[in-house]
């Protein structure tokens, strides 16, 4: 009695061959959703330091004395995603486009509106002028 056992392996090579696949797709899935993790982390970060840039300009403008003026800079978008930067009702708003991120922090009183690019900050007569 001879048995043909080449349908077997033949089988089982695919068997061990999908396994394989199935373990590499899910390490696929587990790097995507931390590189995807990480992205998203970035642009959090980022929204934060936009937003205390801005208070922290604000902040040194209004403790300088009259005649002071300096100039700062805002990225013209963050880690790949367009954002806007507005003074609203005293506080600084920085949002991206897509709504995802977004910070508000508290500022003093300022005459004027943030830019995305150059702005020019400086006092006079004790008010503080944005752009």
């Amino acid at each position: 009695m001879s048995f043909n056992f080449k349908g077997q392996s033949a089988i089982e090579f695919v068997i061990l061959i999908m396994a394989v696949l199935f373990l590499f797709a899910g390490l696929l899935y587990f790097i995507h959703g931390k590189i995807a993790t990480t992205k998203a982390e970035a642009v959090t970060v980022a929204v934060n330091e936009i937003s205390i840039t801005v208070q922290d300009e604000i902040n040194l403008d209004h403790s300088s004395a009259n005649g002071y003026s300096r100039q700062f800079f805002l990225p013209p978008n963050l880690n790949g995603f367009d954002y806007t930067a507005q003074i609203i009702d005293r506080s600084v708003y920085v949002r991206t486009d897509n709504g995802k991120n977004a910070v508000a922090l508290p500022v003093l009183n300022v005459t004027g509106d943030i830019l995305i690019g150059n702005n020019l900050i400086y006092k006079s007569e004790g008010i503080v002028y944005l752009n």
